[in-house]
């Protein structure tokens, strides 16, 4: 396979753009940098490495697994891939989302606005849905380089593996590939107690169970609990999904970073459960990008602590 070349204009993009950012910041694992470094440091923007990976079939976007990469430049972001992947990337990075107007629509708010300002480009990822269903079942109790870790790991050990320009790319499992694995098989790529939920997991996609597409169209917090059926996924891990998947940017997760700030920021939102903690941050956030708030506030309080 020879992997065709080209670039999209910065100028095509509405509103700032960074790409190591938006691939560096805790909302995928599905990505890695092709010097190795993915995660290395806490906080980082602005950078011009390459980021590879393997996208599988996604209706209405491609029908075949396409081997990508790409880096930013100054005017551009620069690709290689086994097929024009513009369309494709456009719906992964969420490049036709104008952030301007999306940083404009949020509540004027001076933690929010420090963390805009210093992650100004950062976008939300749209990954595929059953790899990033199975990224955040294997993300409780866990950091974001361990997490990577496992989900590379994965997509090495069961996943497709594709060969182009001389080097090779491996796909993330398909849900029959993660099915047909034992429990004991995930417990040596170290999930530990998270095995035998992306077992099951994958079971129930393979099987016609349930996917977590299916989740689209419905109400967001009807959304939410559609995914819970799913095993080893909560509200939180339901709400990432919504997030960086699906396309539900009003989705806030609970997680510990998200919760601090409630704690030190925004102690009025805390209510006595997470529906109505939830519903209270969504709006004090903007509502219908509370999302992109909560990403930016979990990338810039991660970045400021120790994770």
């Amino acid at each position: 396979m020879t992997l065709e070349s080209g670039a999209i204009p910065l100028s095509e993009i509405p509103g700032p753009f960074d790409l190591q950012a938006t691939l560096e910041s805790g909302q995928s694992y599905l990505w890695d940098r092709a010097d190795g470094r993915m995660y290395e440091s806490m906080d980082v923007h602005g950078g011009d490495a390459w980021y590879q990976t393997v996208v599988p079939p996604i209706d209405g976007v491609t029908d075949e697994d396409v081997v990508v990469r790409v880096r930013q430049r100054d005017d551009s972001v620069e690709w290689e891939a086994s097929t024009d992947p513009v369309p494709l990337l456009r719906h992964l990075l969420r490049l036709d989302d104008d952030l301007d107007a999306i940083y404009a629509a949020t509540p004027d708010d001076d933690l929010v606005r420090a963390a805009y300002d210093a992650y100004r480009g950062m976008r939300l990822v749209r990954d595929p849905p059953f790899a990033c269903l199975v990224s955040f079942i294997c993300s409780a109790q866990m950091r974001v380089a361990r997490i990577h870790r496992m989900q590379m790991a994965l997509a090495r050990e069961f996943g497709t593996r594709h060969e182009a320009d001389g080097e090779q790319f491996d796909a993330f499992p398909t849900p029959a590939q993660l099915a047909a694995q034992s429990e004991e098989d995930l417990r040596e790529l170290k999930l530990g107690y998270r095995a035998p939920y992306v077992q099951r997991t994958a079971a129930m996609v393979a099987e016609g169970e349930a996917h977590p597409s299916e989740a689209v169209g419905r109400d967001y917090e009807d959304a939410r609990e559609y995914l819970t059926q799913f095993v080893g996924v909560g509200d939180k891990v339901a709400d990432c999904v919504l997030l960086f998947s699906l396309g539900y940017l009003e989705a806030v997760p609970l997680d510990t970073w998200i919760q601090s700030a409630i704690a030190d920021y925004f102690p009025e939102c805390d209510r006595s459960n997470y529906t109505e903690t939830s519903r209270a941050i969504r709006e004090r956030l903007g509502g219908e990008y509370a999302g992109y708030a909560q990403t930016y506030l979990f990338y810039y309080l991660r970045a400021r602590g120790d994770d």
